[in-house]
């Protein structure tokens, strides 16, 4: 039973510790502050964080393909979907045109920038921040201003509630879902399809994936080009909620979803993780800024503290994980290598033949 232990401790520990860490502190929130108890603060977290959770998928599995990866740009990428949206929608545009418009623009800067990283050998962290400044500069140039949007369709989206069924007086947004299905979408295609298997693959061995034969460049174009797509995604839901777009919004939502990433277990190495324990990671800083809402005398500030000793302590157990891991496959190998030592000592030495 031990041994059956620490196995499911090794292989799912860094699971459990985010789904540990958002029990955790919101059951200490909820006895804080009674409030906290009523269904609809859950769901809010869900509500205010559906951005963040958006591109934090997106973060996930660049992360998880490993080589460095990262992508600097979601919070650009948010005000420039939001800004052109705002721009085009007053201008006259449908709002059936401008949608489908602004998810291509994410997934042509995501895949150019996974193309740069890949093909140009640059470094996802320069790659990234170069289309962080460049989605950002573009977001000024169409208004300097805050656009507002006063399209029906918008104001239907962001201001139609629904219900959730057995729990009377709690709801969400349609906004809302696009989350969580996103989620669920990237689930699938992290462990039921080919494209998912070769972003593990990258992550713990790019060169060993590649002489498997796994499609390793172009798997890397369509990680970041995926990455770009949550964050169109995620710049129309943020500019649907607040029913405006403009240059300054998401300002540092990226460093927001590289913490809930790492707090929700993922490796920053690659090929550790997944996007459950990235959920989790969204939730707690969701709570944490809940907490700080309904005290009301402590500053802001003090989410990024909470958040940044989490991602700490998340960052110190994943090293212990890794450390036990590898301490574990040297013990390996040298039981196998004292049991071959063995059994080669242990053989009998060959008789030679005699001929008659």
């Amino acid at each position: 039973m031990i041994q059956r232990a620490r196995t499911f401790v090794s292989r799912y520990g860094a699971l459990l510790l985010p789904v540990a860490v958002f029990l955790l502190v919101y059951f200490a929130g909820s006895r804080l502050y009674p409030v906290m108890q009523k269904p609809q603060v859950f769901f809010n977290l869900f509500i205010n964080d559906g951005s963040l959770l958006l591109v934090s998928i997106g973060m996930t599995m660049v992360i998880l393909s490993g080589g460095g990866g990262i992508d600097l740009s979601v919070g650009g990428v948010i005000a420039l979907t939001g800004t052109a949206s705002a721009a085009l929608l007053r201008a006259g545009a449908s709002p059936y045109l401008v949608l489908p418009l602004m998810i291509v623009m994410g997934v042509a800067l995501g895949g150019l920038m996974g193309w740069i990283i890949q093909y140009l050998k640059v470094q996802p962290f320069i790659a990234t921040l170069m289309g962080l400044f460049f989605a950002r500069g573009m977001a000024y140039i169409i208004s300097l201003t805050s656009v507002t949007i006063a399209d029906d369709v918008y104001k239907t989206f962001a201001l139609t509630p629904i219900y959730i069924p057995f729990l009377p007086k709690a709801y969400v947004y349609p906004t809302t879902l696009v989350g969580p299905i996103m989620l669920l979408v990237a689930i699938y295609l992290s462990f039921f399809t080919r494209f998912g298997r070769t972003i593990y693959a990258m992550g713990n061995n790019e060169q060993s994936a590649r002489l498997m034969g796994l499609p390793v460049a172009r798997t890397k174009v369509m990680v970041y080009a995926f990455s770009g797509l949550c964050s169109a995604l995620a710049g129309i839901v943020f500019s649907m909620s607040l029913l405006a777009g403009y240059g300054q919004h998401a300002t540092g939502m990226e460093l927001d979803s590289i913490a809930a990433v790492v707090i929700g277990g993922t490796s920053l190495s690659g090929g550790v993780g997944n996007v459950i324990g990235t959920l989790f990671g969204v939730l707690i800083h969701g709570t944490i800024v809940s907490i700080l809402q309904f005290n009301g005398t402590l500053s802001s500030w003090w989410t990024r503290i909470g958040v940044g000793v989490l991602t700490l302590i998340a960052i110190g157990i994943q090293s212990l994980f890794s450390l036990r891991a590898k301490r574990s496959y040297a013990g390996h190998d040298r039981i196998s290598s004292k049991v071959q030592a063995g059994d080669q000592v242990k053989q009998p030495p060959v008789q030679p033949s005699v001929s008659s």
